[in-house]
């Protein structure tokens, strides 16, 4: 798999790529947004510990399926406020920091999830 970012455009805002090409044959998995909830249906409180349980909940998806941090071709992020940004870019940040090839990237603000302590989920798709 390869990183695209073409030098004709604005570099990446943050730490993943504009795009990733996934060669022919390998195996995707789609996993479902993760919420930052725990076992017990609880949430931590604030952005980051939140995206921290998310990003636990899909390594256990990953690691499941046979995959790693690795493998990520894509995250999609969504948080219900401006002000959880920065909390769940360092969760990201802190999770993508020993693999080698950023998947691509999208983060959106959104008005809630299903329970108002919500403030952040996360889904990936990875290829392997």
């Amino acid at each position: 798999m390869d990183e695209i970012n073409p030098p004709g455009i604005r570099p990446p805002f943050a730490r993943y790529a504009h795009a990733v090409a996934v060669p022919p044959g390998l195996r995707w998995v789609v996993c479902s947004g993760q919420l930052g909830v725990g076992p017990d249906d609880g949430a931590p409180e604030g952005a980051r510990a939140q995206a921290e349980v998310c990003f636990a909940n899909i390594d256990a998806i990953l690691a499941e399926a046979g995959m790693g941090r690795g493998d990520v071709v894509r995250i999609n992020a969504y948080v219900t406020d401006r002000a959880h940004m920065a909390g769940y870019m360092a969760a990201r940040d802190a999770w993508l920091a020993g693999v080698t090839r950023l998947p691509a990237s999208t983060l959106m603000v959104v008005a809630g999830f299903t329970r108002p302590e919500f403030l952040v989920e996360i889904e990936v798709i990875a290829a392997a």
